[in-house]
């Protein structure tokens, strides 16, 4: 009689450290404090400069319990969810974890709101949507991804500099909202988001295929950036080309956040060689 095999453990690129000079916030970002106090003013400022900061768009208890759904897939309480992915750098050394260890070599999760209540239930926030409606231009978002984005301590790759929409299969030209959200303390030096303000206006930027799918290191050398330091239940929402990274983490603490991408219901997906006609052709079968 067989048994029922576990599922194959997942694991993120092996990527060489960054320069350093890639990541030289000028800045740091500034915003409203709710959902409610976004208005006209702050809708024309994402428009101008690709990004808008809410600082404290949810509420001690929803975070809370958002963590406790992203702790509980990644402990395996939902055998059936198999989109963990473990850093690279911890193959070697992720069988001698213990169960709580484990949750400091995770990367990444992936397609976890129909397996957690609790993560769905930020992604169809009411006042979220509204305002990703009112960013979208009046058009029904439709949530097309959902992602946790996990710098564990002293071993969180960089995600390099990237535009999201290099990653979709969208005509050029769908608006696109991504959401990022911070569950612990997001700061510079555990790997908060920076970002280039303005630059979703200047259309797609060529990628490469380097420590990741990313724009070339020498078009961000000499560039000045703003970072985006979050307290938890603070988010960013952010135009889907607007360039963006974050760094390795080199702190001691954790950095965990989710990400969702909205785009107007009912727009139709290109075939994958329009994306890399205008991003770059080594971006076959890229995911972020």
């Amino acid at each position: 009689m067989s048994t029922p095999s576990s599922p194959p453990v997942l694991f993120d690129v092996v990527a060489d450290m960054h320069a350093p000079e890639l990541y030289q916030p000028a800045a740091v970002a500034e915003g409203v404090a709710r959902l409610e106090d976004i208005g006209p003013e702050q809708i024309a400022f994402f428009r101008q400069h690709g990004y808008l900061v809410v600082r404290q768009a949810f509420s001690p208890g929803e975070v809370s319990a958002a963590r406790d759904g992203l702790v509980d897939l990644i402990m395996g309480k939902r055998p059936d969810f198999t989109h963990v992915y473990f850093e690279g750098k911890a193959k070697e050394i992720l069988p001698t974890l213990g169960p709580e260890e484990r949750q400091d070599a995770v990367r990444k999760l992936g397609n976890f709101i129909e397996f957690d209540a609790r993560l769905k239930a930020l992604s169809h926030h009411a006042k979220a949507l509204a305002a990703i409606r009112t960013l979208l231009g009046g058009a029904e978002p439709e949530l097309f991804q959902d992602m946790a984005l996990i710098k564990p301590p002293r071993l969180g790759r960089e995600k390099p500099w990237h535009q999201d929409n290099a990653y979709f299969e969208y005509p050029l030209g769908t608006p696109v909202v991504g959401v990022w959200i911070a569950l612990d303390e997001a700061t510079i030096e555990n790997g908060c988001m920076q970002i280039l303000p303005g630059r979703h206006r200047e259309g797609p930027i060529l990628h490469f295929q380097r420590r990741d799918w990313q724009i070339c290191d020498q078009t961000i050398l000499g560039t000045k950036s703003v970072a985006v330091p979050l307290a938890p239940g603070g988010l960013l929402f952010f135009d889907g080309m607007l360039p963006h990274g974050t760094p390795h983490n080199s702190s001691p603490k954790r950095r965990r956040a989710l990400q969702y991408h909205y785009a107007p219901a009912g727009v139709q997906k290109v075939a994958p060689a329009e994306r890399l006609k205008h991003f770059g052709g080594e971006g076959q079968n890229v995911t972020c």
